[in-house]
This record gives structure tokens, sequence and C-alpha cells, in this order.
């Protein structure tokens, strides 16, 4: 944990990845068909394990050792098996039938997660622990996806105000704001890839609790949108 920050600001990451946690566990809530208790329990245990290794391998500083390490460990470790996880939920016969289930107006919720996010991020900045450009202040507007993601689940879903393609859209650009600050978050860590923030580069991911950005939340958000897109695209 870095040392200097104010100790409200890691109980509110902590507070955040457990909200985001509630949102897997809502998806799985409002699905179409009941995936059964035993399977909502071992999803629930599966998830509670991958935080706990995430916090072990951040307490023991495995991302913040070797900064040159090629590919850089957070992402060996907490980024390719998400997005492994991720690709065999939209290639599999089970994993495409999860996906079809998922209510769309709760994907869509999911995006509120980003507002604390990007509240935590901006505070992260203010401590020195991010650069600017990771904030809404610098080149991040991921925060818009958040603030119109209630408006998009209830109006545009359950109001039925919004057609198949204004949805589409909202989702694809939402899509490209997560991307733009995922680039600006690899480029600006202490790694061989760093392009820029020098000065005050993106430390912050590499330790707990915020290695559950990058190896949980972003994940999680980054799958509502595929999911969303794919459940637009079939119906």
């Amino acid at each position: 944990m870095l040392p200097h920050l104010p100790l409200y600001l890691p109980l509110t990451f902590i507070f955040t990845t457990l909200l985001a946690f509630g949102c897997i566990v809502l998806l799985i809530y409002t699905m179409s068909k009941p995936v059964g208790k035993k399977n909502m329990q071992l999803t629930t245990v599966i998830i509670a394990v991958w935080l706990a290794l995430q916090a072990l391998l951040s307490y023991l500083d495995v991302y913040n050792n070797s900064p040159e390490a090629i590919p850089p460990r957070i992402i060996l470790f907490g980024v390719l098996p998400t997005i492994l996880v991720i690709l065999l939920l939209f290639i599999t016969r089970k994993g495409k039938l999860f996906i079809d289930r998922l209510s769309m107006q709760m994907l869509t919720y999911v995006h509120l997660i980003r507002i604390p996010v990007e509240l935590c991020l901006y505070a992260l900045f203010i401590n020195g622990a991010v650069p600017e450009l990771m904030t809404f202040e610098g080149r991040n507007l991921d925060i818009l996806a958040g603030l119109t993601a209630p408006l998009v689940g209830f109006f545009g879903i359950a109001q039925n105000k919004m057609g198949k393609t204004s949805l589409l859209l909202w989702n694809i650009i939402s899509l490209a704001l997560l991307a733009n600050i995922v680039v600006s978050a690899v480029l600006s860590a202490p790694s061989p890839f760093q392009q820029f923030a020098f000065d005050q580069p993106n430390i912050a991911i590499l330790y707990f609790p915020f290695s559950w950005l990058p190896s949980f939340i972003v994940p999680l958000v980054l799958f509502a949108h595929l999911a969303a897109i794919r459940k637009l695209i079939i119906k």
C-alpha cells in the first residue's frame, strides 16, 4: 500500500471494488434464467479468491519490483487471465448462453461504478500517485459513461426511449472512452512501454488496493460493454 496516501482513499477504493463485486452478483441474480444456488456460490468464491490473490501479489510487491519486465507483471498476472475468461465466455456455447440471459438494463447500470473510480483517480492525482492525464482534468472523459449510464438504463432501456442503434452508439462511444484511459494508464506506468508522465507516473495500480482496477474493475466494465453489444447485434 502506498504509505503517503490518506487512509480514506484506499478504503474508498476497497468499497468501490466491493460495489463492483455486487454488480456481478446483481447481474447473475437478474438473469432471465437463474443459474442455481451452487453456481452462484461457486462464482462468488472464484471472484473472492481472485481478489485475494491480486491483493497478495500487490502486498508482496510482485507488481512493483520489476518495472522492466516484459510484459509488465500487472498485465501478465492481473489483466491477461481476466481477458482469457472474457474470451472464453464469448466463444463457448455455455458462455454465449450465459451472456444472452443477462439483463441489458443491469449491464448498463454496471457502468455507474466508473463514477467512484474516476473520483478515486482524481484523488490519487492530487496525492501524486497517478498523472493528471488519467483524470477528468486531463484526457480522461470516462466519467461521462458513468454519469450517463443511469439515464440510458432507465429512460433508454426500461422506458424504451432509445432504439438499438442509439444503444449501440452509446456502448461503442463509452467503450472508446474506456480504451482511451486504459492506453493512457499503460503508457504512463513505470515499464519499458512508458511514453509520458515521467514526472508523476501511474504507480497506484501497482499497489493494493488499486491493483484491483486493472485486474477486476476494468475487465468487468469491458465485459459489460461487449456483452451489451453482442445482445444488441444478435437481437
